[in-house]
């Protein structure tokens, strides 16, 4: 059974030198050369990381005469962001309802400080 679209964006986002080639396609296109320039790994690595981007369809690669150029493609990543605002909403209700929590803890403490001092002065 093939992947779907998701879990292959992921996997391909896993690795941290193939979202420092997406941050620099953010930038604009550039020739294979530009990205593996800051890289200290060999060119057929860079192009191995290009080919799983290409594939979960993160970029996508032209011929320009004798050269390569990448480009991002915003697709499979508006998924990702769509699928995890889900999640971040969820988190934020999740969040919310413990600082209320928290606050409803801190109020009580307040309280009963309160009635322990006010107890001790009663006993001098």
């Amino acid at each position: 059974m093939p992947p779907d679209q998701l879990s292959t964006t992921f996997a391909a986002l896993a690795d941290s030198t193939r979202r420092a080639i997406l941050a620099r396609l953010l930038l604009g296109e550039c020739s294979v050369g530009e990205l593996s320039e800051p890289f200290a790994i060999s060119p057929p690595a860079v192009s191995k990381h290009l080919r799983v981007l290409e594939r979960a369809g993160l970029i996508e690669q032209r011929r320009d005469a004798q050269w390569r150029r990448c480009r991002i493609k915003a697709g499979p990543l508006k998924e990702v962001s769509d699928w995890t605002e889900r999640y971040r909403q969820v988190w934020e209700e999740r969040l919310d309802r413990l600082d209320e929590y928290v606050q409803q803890l801190k109020a009580k403490e307040k309280k009963s400080h309160g009635r322990k001092r006010n107890s001790k002065s009663r006993k001098l």
